[in-house]
């Protein structure tokens, strides 16, 4: 419903629909935003032109074309249309929908099926499509906004190409607002900064963009202008947010624990605010900003634990918006502390080994003898005492005897590692040394 171009009809049928649905495109050519898929070199136009069409799945955030582009897929390639919702359609509607399909199908033409918010089905419901595309009965579009690798089956998966829609980019939203003036025969009365605003406002959605130009038009007295902040206070709409169990949630932290890691503290700090602006339990940005400590600089910078903890506490003690400064602190401080994943390595080569040999006992001289049968056997015989030894070191081996001396920690030139790194080099060496 977004990638629009305007048709010619009457005026007063015009005003009385949504300008989205009015600037509908009319052929694939005039979608704008997704010039991979529908430009002249797109994916889709290549089908077309091939003239043979696959099942497909489309991902992509909302107001992106998805619906415009099924419809109009279906048109160029001379097949019958079918829409359903996963939201209000059952066992019994996909039944109907199928049945239909077929007998379209034996006079001859084929079904384009369009489904949206295909993950919302379960899973018994998704592999009710098999049948119907494996025999051709139905060409299956099923529209999503979810990831599909996690919310769909992967027999499904198996039968159908996923295309990705992109968010809507801010030239693409501003040729958007430009045909929308066309067909208005008016331009929005925003000066320049609050043109801008309304872009970020829309947030990539096409569709939100033209909803908000809507907005404005009907707001505007004759020959008034808005500002950005006026732009604010009659739309009620600030910087876009995201829904926390959607694919934003974790491509933004995603993309704030790889800032930290990559040092850029500008970065991390930008999307740990975006993160505070979309309402995002600051508690949880602790925790994350915890595990980065101990995942990222471990025992380069030992502080930086000390000082997420400390963070995190911090805002429990004083709250929103005083706390989240704690947590801006502690990212800084990560993202500038030295680097390494050496501990982080080294835990999982340990539990590898663990499990490999997780049946070795230790060897008998460190095992404690509280009895005289277990002295008997050996237990804690010759066992040396390290702070009765030169250096407080004995250089005894401490693992199994059938597994043999192993190496999972090996830390870095880095940071407070680096001094890490000197003291095992001094123990191996006099381990060597009293081994002989």
């Amino acid at each position: 419903m977004s990638d629009l171009f305007s048709p010619v009809e009457p005026p007063e049928m015009a005003s009385a629909r949504p300008l989205a649905d009015r600037l509908r495109p009319r052929t694939l050519a005039e979608v704008t935003g997704q010039e991979h898929l529908t430009g002249e070199d797109g994916t889709l136009t290549r089908m077309i032109a091939s003239g043979s069409l696959g099942s497909m799945i489309f991902w992509g955030p909302p107001g992106t074309g998805k619906t415009t582009v099924a419809r109009l897929l279906s048109g160029e390639a001379g097949l019958a249309f079918e829409q359903i919702s996963a939201i209000f359609s059952g066992v019994a509607d996909l039944k109907k929908v199928f049945d239909s399909a077929r007998a379209r199908r034996m006079s001859g033409r084929q079904t384009l099926l369009f489904v949206d918010e295909i993950h919302r089905f379960n899973r018994a419901q998704q592999d009710s499509f098999l049948p119907v595309m494996e025999d051709g009965t139905v060409i299956l579009v099923g529209a999503t906004t979810e990831n599909p690798s996690f919310e769909l089956n992967a027999a499904l998966l198996s039968r159908a190409r996923v295309l990705t829609f992109k968010p809507h980019d801010a030239a693409s939203l501003e040729e958007l607002l430009r045909r929308a003036e066309q067909a208005e025969g008016k331009p929005l009365p925003l000066d320049e900064d609050a043109r801008a605003s309304l872009l970020r406002m829309a947030d990539g959605d096409g569709r939100a963009a033209l909803t908000l130009a809507e907005e404005v038009w009907r707001a505007a007295r004759r020959d008034e202008i808005f500002d950005a902040n006026a732009l604010q206070n009659i739309v009620q709409r600030r910087a876009p947010v995201y829904d926390k169990g959607q694919d934003g949630h974790y491509n933004l932290i995603s993309a704030l624990h790889k800032s930290v890691r990559g040092s850029d503290p500008d970065a991390a700090l930008y999307y740990l605010c975006r993160m505070f602006d979309a309402g995002e339990d600051p508690l949880y940005l602790g925790r994350r900003l915890v595990r980065m400590a101990v995942e990222d600089i471990g025992l380069a910078d030992p502080q930086a634990l000390v000082i997420c903890n400390a963070a995190k506490d911090a805002y429990d003690y004083l709250g929103s918006p005083e706390g989240e400064l704690a947590l801006a602190e502690a990212c800084v401080y990560l993202a500038t502390a030295p680097k390494s994943n050496a501990v982080y390595t080294a835990y999982k080569a340990a539990m590898r080994a663990a499990k490999e040999n997780g049946s070795l006992l230790p060897p008998k001289h460190i095992l404690n003898a509280p009895t005289k049968l277990m002295k008997g056997e050996g237990y804690g015989e010759g066992y040396r005492y390290d702070h009765d030894e030169p250096d407080a070191f004995s250089g005894q081996d401490y693992f199994p005897e059938k597994m043999g001396r192993k190496t999972f920690y090996d830390p870095p030139e880095r940071g407070f590692e680096r001094e890490l790194r000197k003291r095992l080099e001094w123990w191996q060496k006099l381990r060597r040394e009293r081994n002989s």
